[in-house]
């Protein structure tokens, strides 16, 4: 675009000294001055939509969104308590139409949305959009009518996210068929991003934060997604995956990259190159479909992987601040309180204790309250939400009874037919663990039986098959190991 939003007000101008309906634009007393014809249009334009105003209005806003193809018109009018919506005449939106085309010839071209507020004692502001932001729903016309206005206006510089609207003919979209007939090779690393157990944890962390203090930005968790969006059109997800693979990707606004690929000055980013097969449409963040996605980075073999992103500092701007322990904690600190001493100890402790507990996957709603202590400024529900939704919350299951394990032993032996004089189901016994039961026949009094079957039952009722052979303190570290696992911690 030629230029940025312009904002002006016509001169002396109240509803009061709108020119009568039956103003000839065309005839002798058309100003010459492209200046004082426009003036002349807006006030033209205000007093009709004064005209048609309800009885007692105070104040009107009238959205006009146009190309030579389409247009589309909103008018509200309130009173201040109440507000009426209608739709401009016809007449009205025909001299909108000749603004903007007496407007096309100036230095900063044909705007395409014109925001119109007037109140019922003082002239008209009116705001020229030139797309710097996408348009609300709505006033998003099919690509074919902006197509026909570039036509009509050619323009040199579009903004990055209608360029992409217009051009990028699904060139980010990656298919599970693309992906698999594309290779997985020539990949390169980056070792700048942590691992991801620890960015997943630091990017919980921070979510929570964000849900306890509450507002629409920031970072959330979903089941086995990570969201980030930062109100100004930067944002990322990171997907995690079965065994221990994620991906994270997003955009940037800004991104002169992109913006000189859409203007044919660059060649697009293969943001895919090397990418395995199970990176694809389905675990990208949203901007992929829209010709948006600045960066793709994928966590495979212990190591983030990417193709011709940018180096991970790039993408700072569009993902949660997870690059270091210390910038995580002082984020946490600054929503907890922002008059709060960088060295406060109390304060500190809390959070370092929760995010130590998130890498762990044993976050309580005690050390949350810790936290968060005021309940009036800060929803701890919310909060620890978070954390169990991304699997980083201790679960405190109640303690499987015994003869609940007692009956899955039974079960899995007689669906076996395991049962024999030697091991009969009515002996078993079970005897209490950290984290579940030992379940068996114990041998006959005096006797010491190696390689008799030995069970153990979590509280969760998973069962594991062990041995005589193998003593239960040397068993019960791998055993609450993976009752731990089980409960959702990211490996």
């Amino acid at each position: 675009m030629a230029s940025p939003t312009e904002v002006s007000t016509a001169a002396e101008a109240g509803p009061d000294d709108a020119p009568d309906v039956g103003f000839n634009l065309g005839g002798p007393r058309q100003p010459e001055d492209p200046d004082e014809r426009t003036d002349v249009l807006i006030r033209r334009i205000a007093g009709e939509l004064a005209t048609g105003a309800p009885p007692g209005w105070t104040r009107l806003r009238a959205v006009f969104a146009l190309t030579v193809a389409e247009e589309a018109a909103e008018l509200v009018y309130t009173d201040g308590e109440s507000a009426v919506r209608a739709l401009p005449a016809d007449s009205t939106v025909r001299l909108v139409r000749e603004l903007r085309a007496l407007m096309a010839h100036s230095a900063a071209g044909p705007w395409l949305r014109m925001v119109l507020d007037q109140t019922a004692t003082d002239a008209p502001e009116v705001v020229y959009d030139y797309g710097d932001q996408p348009f609300p729903p709505g006033q998003l016309f099919p690509v074919e009518a902006y197509l026909a206005d570039l036509e009509t206006f050619p323009r040199s510089r579009l903004p990055t996210w209608l360029a992409a609207y217009l051009y990028h003919d699904g060139h980010q979209i990656r298919t599970p068929k693309q992906a698999a007939g594309s290779g997985g090779e020539n990949a390169d690393t980056s070792d700048r991003l942590p691992p991801l157990p620890v960015l997943w944890a630091r990017w919980v962390m921070l979510a929570a934060t964000d849900a306890a203090a509450g507002g629409d930005n920031g970072a959330r968790i979903a089941p086995s997604v990570g969201i980030y969006e930062d109100g100004e059109r930067n944002g990322a997800t990171l997907s995690l995956l079965s065994g221990g693979r994620a991906v994270l990707s997003g955009g940037r606004a800004d991104c002169a990259r992109l913006a000189a690929a859409y203007h044919g000055e660059a060649e697009f980013p293969d943001l895919y190159r090397g990418a395995p097969v199970w990176v694809t449409d389905d675990v990208m963040n949203t901007r992929a479909g829209r010709g948006l996605l600045t960066f793709c980075y994928w966590w495979q073999a212990g190591r983030w992987w990417h193709g011709d992103s940018p180096k991970p500092g790039a993408a700072e701007i569009a993902v949660p601040d997870i690059w270091a322990e210390d910038s995580v904690v002082g984020r946490v600190l600054t929503a907890v309180d922002s008059a709060a001493v960088p060295g406060d100890s109390e304060l500190r402790l809390a959070a370092e204790t929760v995010l130590g507990a998130a890498e762990s996957g044993l976050v309580t709603r005690d050390l949350l309250e810790a936290l968060f202590p005021d309940p009036e400024r800060f929803d701890v529900d919310s909060a620890f939400v978070q954390f169990d939704a991304a699997g980083l919350a201790a679960v405190l299951l109640t303690p499987l009874p015994a003869g609940d394990a007692v009956d899955v032993v039974r079960d899995y032996i007689l669906e076996r037919g395991l049962e024999t004089p030697g091991y009969p189901v009515s002996g078993l016994v079970a005897e209490r663990v950290s984290v579940g039961w030992i379940v068996q026949v114990p041998p006959p009094e005096g006797q010491v039986m190696l390689g008799r079957a030995v069970f153990y039952v979590a509280d969760d009722g998973v069962m594991e098959r062990s041995s005589s052979s193998v003593a239960p303190s040397a068993y019960l570290s791998g055993f609450e190991m993976r009752f731990q696992q089980r409960l959702g911690a990211v490996g």
